[in-house]
């Protein structure tokens, strides 16, 4: 049996006290594809099933209603031990830079654990990397590849993706190839530079067409006006996955492969205060890989996560 985290076990909790996926996964600010996995690995690694389900019901099995008060109390005494981590790390606050995206439970994940402050100073990826490295960041939500920790003296681990898709006219709403993509760089390389890297790896390693833009064109109105214009698809930037399109346009999924962008946390080499090292077990256990292993999943080279 491959070890059991605890995530998946309040994962676990959360199905048997709601008896809905759908509901549980609201509850835990996750996707419900992503529940549902994690349920399935949880099941396999204690080999045996903890839930009846079909398309209309979810009940606890008679294994499942056995585990349940023992899994309670193991989250219980799991929780208690952060707490006296988080007294015995004193209240010395950690520092936290981001680029545009945060865990929805960050604050959740991190209660008893130690004072987490956000850092109200949003800058790209490579700028916060650098924070992090000459002291002004304790930690940081950015897009890293292997060569910039060597550079700067920092280690990683996986906290958040996202699977790009395609901005495009018409009305098909049919998944794209990503070949049949086009993906902009923006002459603005302070602002874009890590965008800049990652767009040109993924045009070499798929095919798609890299338009090259001076007008800060990766996200906003500039950017729908690029897709307007455009004969194919175009990529999304991760600054641009949650903004609502406007009416004219459609969002395509891209396959063939499925293009994903990785957030990392990002901490110095060598770090040794307890409350910083906590929150990094805090916020990264349990994650999982996000579907990152799947067969058809694009990572650039030199991505942490590859």
């Amino acid at each position: 049996m491959t070890g059991v985290e605890l995530r998946q076990l309040r994962y676990f909790v959360a199905v048997a006290e709601e008896l809905n996926f759908g509901r549980a996964a609201d509850r835990l600010l996750i996707a419900g594809p992503s529940l549902s996995q994690q349920i399935k690995a949880l099941e396999r690694d204690l080999g045996v099933r903890l839930f009846d389900r079909d398309r209309r019901s979810v009940s606890l099995t008679p294994a499942g209603a056995a585990l349940l008060p023992h899994t309670r109390a193991l989250l219980e005494r799991a929780d208690d031990l952060r707490r006296r981590a988080g007294r015995l790390a004193g209240s010395e606050a950690v520092r936290l830079g981001y680029v545009n995206w945060l865990p929805a439970d960050l604050t959740a994940r991190t209660a008893g654990v130690a004072q987490v402050l956000v850092d109200a100073w949003i800058a790209p990826s490579h700028t916060q990397a650098a924070r992090v490295a000459d002291g002004s960041l304790d930690l940081a939500v950015c897009w890293v590849r292997d060569e910039d920790l060597k550079r700067h003296g920092l280690r990683a681990r996986l906290l958040g993706a996202d699977r790009l898709y395609a901005v495009a006219t018409g009305t098909d709403t049919g998944d794209v190839r990503a070949r049949d993509t086009s993906v902009l760089l923006d002459d603005d390389t302070q602002s874009w530079s890590s965008w800049n890297v990652y767009a040109e790896r993924l045009a070499h390693d798929t095919g798609a067409y890299a338009v090259p833009i001076s007008d800060g064109g990766i996200t906003g109105p500039a950017f729908f006006d690029h897709v307007r214009r455009s004969r194919r698809p175009v990529v999304n930037s991760p600054k641009g996955q949650t903004t609502p399109l406007p009416p004219d346009l459609v969002r395509r999924e891209v396959a063939g492969p499925s293009v994903h962008w990785t957030w990392s946390l990002v901490w110095r080499e060598g770090e040794t205060r307890a409350a910083v090292l906590a929150v990094v077990d805090a916020l990264c256990d349990g994650v999982g890989d996000l579907g990152l292993r799947a067969p058809d999943a694009w990572l650039p080279a030199g991505d942490p996560h590859r």
